[in-house]
């Protein structure tokens, strides 16, 4: 933990690989009075308003980890705190194996968008060992940006209850403690068994083909 004088308007960015907590951890925080909460509440927003939160708010979400340079340029670094949350590697790794060929999973975009191996083509092991390149690569970047930042608080999950008291602390929240420590004994965005996603593939994939179809057409044309 790293910090220095905090300003009386600040935002928290909450930061993990996924699958480490992050949703409970912004349950807990909505029993915060002076501070607002949310989770990934910005999702699916393009541009700057992406990365628009309003003062005093805690914002959790693990996509963020993407778009530090954005963080970086719009906030200042004396009324900004980054948290970061660490799960044990094992158990994230065996949590992001169930979301694969799901709709919007973030371990598909990284084989197939980043290290160019369509999970499709993976083999178990190979999908595992995808699992632990997303884990080492996003907690690199992390540690290097937070290294560079005066307010960081790394927390562990497997210890959290402690952790966030430290947290309630360290931000001066008010609120019921209480019953943010009891959000941790309950379940928030577990992994579920895989469900068939047919009709969202195809028509993904006629959305897909037909959009190239047109724009080779275009690209035809003006040529």
């Amino acid at each position: 933990m790293k910090l220095i004088k905090l300003l009386a308007i600040m935002r928290i960015f909450v930061l993990s690989t996924g699958r480490s907590g992050s949703t409970t951890f912004a349950r807990a925080c909505q029993h915060i009075k002076n501070y607002s909460s949310g989770h990934e509440i910005n999702a699916g927003i393009i541009g700057e308003d992406r990365y628009s939160y309003p003062d005093n708010h805690i914002e959790s979400d693990n996509r963020l980890c993407w778009h530090l340079g954005q963080l970086h340029e719009l906030y200042k670094d004396e009324d900004t705190v980054y948290i970061y949350i660490r799960r044990e590697k094992n158990k994230i790794a065996s949590s992001f194996m169930k979301r694969y060929f799901k709709p919007a999973s973030i371990i598909d975009a990284f084989c197939e968008g980043i290290q160019q191996m369509p999970p499709e083509k993976l083999t178990k092991a190979e999908r595992l060992e995808a699992c632990h390149d997303y884990i080492d690569t996003l907690e690199a970047n992390v540690r290097f940006f937070m290294s560079h930042k005066p307010n960081t608080f790394f927390m562990q999950l497997e210890n959290i209850q402690e952790e966030f008291e430290r947290f309630w602390e360290f931000i001066g929240a008010e609120g019921s403690l209480e019953a943010a420590l009891e959000e941790f004994n309950k379940q928030h965005n577990a992994s579920q068994k895989r469900k068939l996603h047919f009709l969202y593939r195809y028509k993904l994939l006629a959305k897909r083909e037909i959009k190239h179809w047109r724009t080779t057409i275009e690209e035809q044309i003006k040529a």
